[in-house]
């Protein structure tokens, strides 16, 4: 259901005035307030795996909200001018007419990553609980006031398309954070009146163990989400720098949605392994049918008529930017099984408590991501979001068989 906000704001964008650089304006903004969020993501899985009584409880949340603080802090460094010039005058080169759509876009995104920390908290306490329909109830949510938001501005506000789309996620994000601490109170007062007896010779959780646990989660989201931004610095100074940016939202967006099919399979997964992660191999299986799947229904768009239809009526997009479309999405249609496959990864590590390879995969996806569109883009002069796709992928396909011999030592280690 999340996934079809992207498409969905993409269509309106595209039908109001100067869509290729409210589009481009658009995909550059969430890039940075996804970048800003970084931090935050893996707090659901934080709270998935730490949480069981009143102490972890009230040590998590603290952490949580003092990382929230932060991660705002980081979006009011970003808005101040001399930074905000810097960064996406200079470094990345945006033109002024798209630069000075992106600021005002970023200032309504304020709000967001403080919003997102704090829904996934409570929506890792709900997913521990078993209370998954809670979390889709959640989503439903903050689809509702995203589109009611959206279709409002568009149809009674003269407004930027990067504005509306801005605004739409932002009041939607924000409505679901609310919801979400509004269903998760049983699930908290039971939480209130547990105490779990530690064990002898049992560290505490406390912040400092809660912080050697949440690091490497943390870096990796940092770097792994850095991935959005960089292809964007990248794609600025590629052959096409604005049909690409314009585009890559769009084909973005439509990926998401069936990569979203396994978005949240890392709790769940790390929920269902057991102690001693022995339900690893009939999880394994449902991995790698998910996946198939949700690349089989991308390639099945990609590889078909379904593509133009998709991009020229459905998105709105004219008939040269949705020409710019189809070859990245084509190109694209394997990342969804390979996420899915991540996410399984990264659950028997997290499960385990191993987390320090998660970082080195991260690390290996971005740097092949990098070196690959600079070879891509500048020896071969590629369009900038195709080389942006085949590097992306590349660097997918790299993290996951970096992960291969961390979790087979964590399985043998259980067995």
């Amino acid at each position: 259901m999340m996934a079809s906000e992207g498409p969905f704001l993409a269509a309106i964008i595209a039908r109001l005035p100067d869509p290729k650089f409210n589009l481009a304006a658009h995909g550059v903004a969430l890039a940075f307030a996804i970048l800003v969020e970084a931090p935050v993501i893996m707090i659901m899985s934080a709270s998935t795996a730490l949480v069981s009584d009143a102490t972890s409880f009230k040590k998590l949340r603290n952490f949580t909200f003092g990382l929230n603080a932060i991660v705002t802090a980081g979006m009011v460094v970003l808005l101040l001018p001399p930074v905000f010039d810097f960064v996406i005058r200079r470094l990345i080169g945006l033109p002024d007419e798209i630069a000075n759509l992106t600021y005002v876009a970023l200032l309504i995104f304020l709000p967001w990553p403080a919003a997102i920390g704090y829904r996934r908290f409570f929506q890792g306490l709900l997913i521990r609980a078993g209370l998954t329909r809670l979390v889709a109830y959640g989503t439903v949510i903050r689809l509702s006031v995203m589109t009611t938001t959206g279709i409002g501005l568009y149809t009674f506000f003269a407004l930027p398309g990067a504005y509306v789309g801005a605004a739409a996620l932002s009041v939607g994000v924000c409505c679901e954070a609310v919801a979400s601490r509004w269903m998760a109170r049983r699930t908290v007062q039971t939480l209130l009146t547990t105490e779990t007896p530690i064990p002898p010779a049992t560290e505490p959780l406390g912040y400092r163990r809660i912080a050697q646990f949440y690091y490497p989660l943390a870096l990796t989201s940092l770097i792994g989400l850095a991935v959005h931004p960089m292809l964007t610095f990248f794609m600025g100074r590629a052959p096409f720098p604005i049909e690409s940016l314009a585009v890559f939202p769009v084909v973005h967006a439509l990926s998401f949605m069936f990569r979203a099919l396994g978005l949240s399979y890392q709790e769940v997964a790390i929920t269902l392994l057991g102690k001693e992660n022995e339900h690893a191999p009939e999880l394994g299986r449902f991995a790698l049918g998910l996946g198939l799947a949700a690349s089989g229904g991308l390639a099945a768009i990609a590889f078909t008529p379904l593509a133009t239809i998709w991009f020229e009526k459905l998105s709105a997009l004219t008939p040269d930017l949705a020409a710019f479309a189809i070859v990245p999405t084509r190109i694209i249609a394997l990342i969804p099984l390979l996420s899915v496959l991540l996410s399984y990864q990264r659950a028997i590590l997290v499960n385990g408590h191993h987390t320090g390879p998660i970082t080195g995969a991260t690390v290996v996806e971005v740097a092949g991501i990098a070196i690959g569109f600079v070879v891509l883009s500048t020896q071969l002069q590629l369009v900038g979001v195709t080389a942006a796709m085949i590097a992306f992928v590349a660097g997918r396909l790299g993290g996951n068989v970096y992960l291969i011999a961390p979790c087979l030592r964590v399985l043998r280690r259980a067995g």
